[in-house]
């Protein structure tokens, strides 16, 4: 049996509630949620909320997310928390390309509906005592951490290119020193107002106006009538078995189906046999996700406008009609593309009795479009970029209907109870990290933090990057702890890269649920991450 490997962070156990998120400050709020009586859902929206303030290259309200909820007395539930193409993002305004920043690459945030859809089914405390942590970060302020300089030095042109971000993400046009005390008072205003008038006056009231004005200000496409038609939309997950294991996903327009679809061909093997961290089981995932980036290729859209055969592409059968394709001595060369890292954020929270949340969202690229809207002190996303041009694509810019989101949020359950809750930011990326945590815990007995910090890859094919216009390599990118299968993987045919250890993309959150009660989460040093339990 192959040794365990050591940790830079132990687990973190307890008996009751825990949290897990890509932000010390916003896991203290979600905690603070849990210990004053609050639900999974009630710590959720003040972890989501909060996340937006410190940690604005990857997430807030300017953007959108995916919340998937189980409810010990209820059935599971899914929530779209996505907004739609502008009414005036017409394939031929875009005829010149999609910038990938400023004012024109953002679209509608969908974020703030879908916690709005939250509170007003599924939480328990007051909206006004959710939003209030938020509050406190805007106004009082967080502190620089070394993953947000590096985000910001990466951005500083977008950043300097609107007055409002640069005075609030940036120290003199230039990227704040560690420690430096970020405040954001328009936010913190903003803010105030949803605590007041909830999401109705984001998306038809007083601050409605207020944020159209200023997206029009900055030569932005989204109004007030986008604003208005924004609803989050309740949905039932999507499940395979794996393993003895049940694995629930958001369902389309997140790409969760595609974790769903890896988990169905890899499941026609012997796993174990192979050996964690191997070249034969690395190949074996990595052609496992080719073929199932040929099916989100092909279906990857928004169910509104595509009927998507979910039933036959999670099926036995396709499964193992594509398992059967996989060469285990040679790589294929597929016209499958992606693979391509993105900024946003996960987190997930177990409550006392048993609720969880599997929670990611987002403003797409690292600070989004770049441009805050007008006075607001709103970060807009730069999502638009996500959407293709080509006709016929499946994903082709149709104004009014939701993009292809890489976004997804797994829970996996076992014997009809929940096992472990698990994520990760990272575009393309996203599942892929999310097999490699999936398999590290399920198959090889790997706990969360072990299963968090173990070495991972990567695959990239080229066209079809998240971002418009879909371009990539075609490398498999190993951390350097995996650098024990390079010759294998080269064999096979791989073009590889090796970076250094914990420099390769996503973050990953997790909480596990043993058979005793206890809560054991595991946080990605790669970024901010913390997780706490009590």
């Amino acid at each position: 049996m192959q040794a365990l490997p050591r940790c830079h962070r132990p687990p973190i156990m307890g008996r009751h509630g825990a949290v897990a998120t890509n932000h010390p400050v916003a896991t203290q709020a979600g905690l603070d949620i849990l210990r004053a009586g609050g639900t999974a859902v009630d710590a959720s929206i003040a972890i989501s909320l909060t996340l937006g303030v410190v940690e604005p290259a990857m997430s807030g309200l300017g953007g959108d997310g995916f919340f998937q909820l189980h409810r010990v007395n209820g059935a599971p539930l899914c929530v779209n928390a996505t907004g739609a193409a502008p009414l005036a993002a017409t394939p031929e305004a875009y005829a010149g390309g999609i910038p990938v920043a400023g004012p024109r690459s953002a679209s509608t945030p969908g974020l703030l509906a879908g916690l709005a859809l939250l509170h007003a089914g599924h939480a328990t405390l007051p909206w006004a005592r959710l939003v209030a942590p938020a509050i406190e970060a805007a106004r009082d302020g967080f502190a620089v951490t070394h993953h947000y300089r590096h985000f910001a030095a990466d951005c500083l042109a977008k950043l300097r290119a609107s007055q409002g971000s640069a005075a609030r993400f940036l120290a003199d046009g230039a990227t704040p020193p560690l420690g430096a005390v970020l405040t954001q008072p328009e936010l913190a205003e903003s803010l105030a107002e949803i605590a007041r008038d909830g999401a109705e006056g984001f998306y038809r009231g007083r601050l409605a106006r207020r944020l159209a004005a200023g997206i029009a200000a900055a030569g932005g496409v989204v109004a007030e009538a986008d604003l208005a038609a924004c609803a989050a939309e309740a949905q039932p997950p999507i499940a395979v078995p794996f393993q003895g294991f049940e694995v629930r996903q958001t369902p389309p327009n997140s790409t969760g189906f595609t974790f769903l679809q890896m988990l169905r061909i890899l499941d026609r093997f012997d796993l174990a046999a192979l050996g964690r961290d191997s070249a034969a089981l690395i190949h074996l995932m990595v052609e496992a996700k080719k073929r199932a980036f040929l099916d989100r290729e092909r279906w990857g859209a928004d169910p509104r406008g595509l009927v998507i055969p979910l039933d036959r592409l999670l099926g036995a059968a396709h499964a193992a009609e594509t398992a059967a394709l996989i060469d285990p001595e040679r790589a294929a060369s597929l016209p499958v593309r992606g693979g391509e890292g993105g900024d946003t954020t996960y987190f997930c929270v177990v409550d006392a009795v048993g609720n969880a949340v599997s929670a990611i969202q987002s403003i797409n690229s690292a600070f989004g479009s770049g441009v805050t809207a007008g006075d607001t002190g709103i970060l807009l996303n730069n999502r638009m970029a996500y959407w293709h041009l080509e006709p016929g694509h499946p994903n082709r810019l149709r104004p009014g209907m939701r993009v292809r989101h890489t976004m997804n949020a797994p829970m996996v359950f076992r014997d009809g109870r929940l096992w472990g809750v698990f994520g990760t930011p990272g575009a393309d990326n996203q599942v892929q990290v999310n097999l490699q945590v999936m398999l590290a815990m399920a198959v090889f007995g790997l706990d969360p933090q072990q299963a968090v910090e173990a070495p991972r890859w990567t695959s990239s094919q080229p066209g079809q990057a998240a971002n418009y216009p879909h371009e990539a390599d075609a490398v498999l990118t190993l951390e350097a702890g995996l650098a024990g299968a390079v010759p294998g993987l080269e064999t096979r045919g791989h073009a590889v890269r090796v970076v250094p250890p914990l420099e390769g993309p996503c973050s990953v959150e997790v909480i596990r649920v043993l058979g005793n009660g206890v809560r054991m989460a595991g946080s990605d040093p790669r970024r901010d991450g913390w997780a706490a339990a009590y």
